[in-house]
């Protein structure tokens, strides 16, 4: 029989119960005898039968679906393959347990707002998913007094009740200096992503720390994380007084589209200009050259994030959970600056 269309009625004619009994041994409720439980369960498996999240949750008040609200330009998000590995990992957790992710682009901070209100007021929802954490982050107070559920992508820089999903880049963003440094690279400028974001300003303020132990000036062209900024920034940092003989950029869809305007220019990588990423996306294995980067893994931010705010609404577990290091991941986009080779 296919799972999609076995019901209730169908698993306890095949276990030979009633309806109400077999509603409370897939629900996990007391009142059901072991052997009884087991039968049940063994039969639903049988048949195949999987759980109907809008049904389930009238009898359990549980939504049976998380929340992920996206601020963002919907372009940075069509471009940036990191959502989709993240969401990826989110759904391998949820649809192994018959729950569903409810995923809102919103352009501002008026539409994010109501969004969240939305889908708490609507009990559409079990928690939320947070991530872009920025500076004094409204969204930690507003969930809370909603009375919702979250786990956040990095640590706030406010006081927080929920759990904290987070990876150190320090030590990988030192790597990817002293790497490009003990190559021969002085010249090695920065385009960062959008500073209002926590991830977007720390991964700056890492370069600056690693370029100045390093003895050499920082150079940073700011932008919003989009392929189109960041072509626009490599132009600048080309077209300056002092072009650049190496380029990190704040995520590899950036770091991609300077590879773009490198070639345009008949500039050959990495001989006339070294560049990096820091994300980790699967698609620098493709590219020519393939792309420098951070090992950050976007599928495992999902799996983690997922697990542990199920775990928050099940279990009451708050417990936070801290990633493997990003690590630097060298490829063939990076190498000695022409003017050092001999």
């Amino acid at each position: 029989m296919n799972g999609a269309h076995v019901t209730i009625n169908d698993v306890a004619r095949a276990a030979g119960v009633s309806k109400g009994l077999v509603s409370l041994a897939l629900n996990d409720r007391r009142g059901v005898a072991p052997e009884t439980r087991d039968r049940i369960l063994a039969a639903a498996q049988q048949l195949g039968w999987t759980p109907n999240p809008s049904a389930r949750g009238l009898s359990t008040r549980r939504a049976y679906a998380l929340g992920l609200i996206l601020r963002r330009e919907p372009r940075t998000i069509e471009v940036d393959p990191f959502f989709a590995a993240f969401i990826a990992g989110v759904e391998t957790v949820l649809s192994a347990r018959g729950q569903v992710l409810v995923l809102s682009v919103v352009p501002d901070l008026d539409a994010e707002r109501r969004a969240y209100e939305r889908l708490a007021l609507d009990n559409r929802v079990d928690g939320f998913l947070l991530t872009d954490i920025r500076d004094d982050d409204h969204r930690v107070e507003l969930i809370a007094r909603l009375g919702m559920l979250a786990v956040s992508l990095g640590a706030p820089t406010v006081d927080t009740p929920f759990p904290v999903i987070s990876r150190d880049y320090d030590e990988g963003i030192d790597a990817l200096v002293g790497h490009l440094v003990g190559l021969g690279h002085s010249e090695i400028a920065h385009v960062s992503g959008d500073e209002g974001m926590l991830h977007g300003r720390r991964r700056r303020e890492r370069y600056e720390h690693a370029m100045l132990r390093a003895g050499l000036v920082p150079h940073v062209v700011s932008t919003d994380f989009s392929p189109e900024q960041g072509a626009r920034a490599t132009k600048a940092l080309l077209d300056g007084e002092r072009p650049p003989t190496a380029i990190v950029y704040g995520n590899d869809p950036m770091a991609i589209a300077g590879m773009g305007v490198a070639h345009e220019r008949g500039l050959r990588l990495p001989h006339d200009l070294s560049i990096t990423g820091l994300d980790g996306s699967q698609i620098g294995t493709y590219i020519y050259p393939s792309l420098t980067t951070l090992d950050n893994d976007p599928t495992e931010w999902g799996v983690a994030a997922a697990t542990a705010l199920l775990r928050l609404v099940e279990d009451g577990e708050t417990a936070n959970v801290e990633l493997p290091p990003a690590g630097l991941v060298v490829r063939a986009s990076t190498a000695a600056p022409a003017g050092s080779r001999h």
